[in-house]
């Protein structure tokens, strides 16, 4: 993840929109009840952004510890959550002793990641036996954008998706974990469905991408943003984005 300022400013608004989402409060509470904890059990959030799930996990009585790789985050964190244990660190290097953890959470940080199997590699380190780790994520592929040109639609998709380190690694949460040797695999999704212009910086956002890429010509991309814009003035977008949700138990 970039530390560049201005990019990581551009991240909070972004997460921070995100968490403001309807249904985006129950996705979370249900991370949290899918870790089992109990009261006082220390659980780390890789990947913990600006600090929302390391406070929410507090207040259920969890001793949260948030980690994540950008300075900047961290004292953002520190600064929103007043008290908050962030440290700085990342999912291959956790700053944490081997089985002192009870819960393991990263949410939208696996796709980020170039060797996820080596991430679950230090989430079994960290996590003591029966701890519980939870992973959720989307597939990059499986945005679903309704639009009257459904082949460039694809097109802006997926080249999307190839900009991501690992833009496939929600669908390979099970077999990931299963290959770690975690047990009690569960996986699940939650669909969000938006129509009204709250999510159309994302949608653009693809089309931009994929320009800069080369995959779409800009006209291109520039005749899919103004159908897309004309879709979520008119109240007619349509954006679908499964969030996966899996669950596992350390042996």
């Amino acid at each position: 993840m970039s530390t560049n300022t201005s990019d990581t400013g551009s991240l909070i608004a972004v997460l921070d929109r995100a968490d403001a989402l309807p249904g985006a409060a129950d996705l979370r509470a249900r991370t949290y009840d899918l870790l089992q904890l109990q009261p006082g059990a220390l659980v780390v959030d890789v990947g913990c952004g600006a600090g929302r799930a390391v406070a929410e996990l507090t207040e259920r009585g969890a001793t949260a510890v948030g980690v994540d790789v950008s300075e900047h985050m961290i004292t953002l964190a520190r600064t929103r959550w007043d008290g908050g244990d962030f440290r700085l660190g990342d999912a291959y290097a956790l700053p944490l002793g081997d089985g002192q953890a009870a819960g393991y959470r990263a949410d939208k940080v696996f796709h980020e990641l170039n060797d996820p199997a080596r991430a679950l590699g230090e989430a079994r380190r960290v996590l003591g036996a029966g701890g519980r780790i939870v992973l959720v994520g989307q597939d990059w592929d499986t945005i679903v954008i309704d639009s009257d040109d459904a082949a460039l639609t694809r097109r802006i998709v997926h080249a999307r998706a190839d900009t991501v380190p690992n833009p496939r690694a929600a669908r390979r949460y099970r077999t990931l974990l299963l290959d770690a040797g975690f047990t009690d695999v569960t996986v699940d999704v939650h669909t969000a469905v938006f129509t009204d212009a709250t999510m159309l910086p994302m949608v653009t956002g693809l089309a931009e991408a994929s320009s800069t890429a080369g995959a779409v010509t800009r006209e291109q991309a520039d005749a899919w943003i103004a159908e897309q814009t004309e879709r979520a003035r008119a109240g007619r977008l349509f954006l679908a984005l499964p969030l996966f949700v899996a669950a596992a138990q350390r042996a």
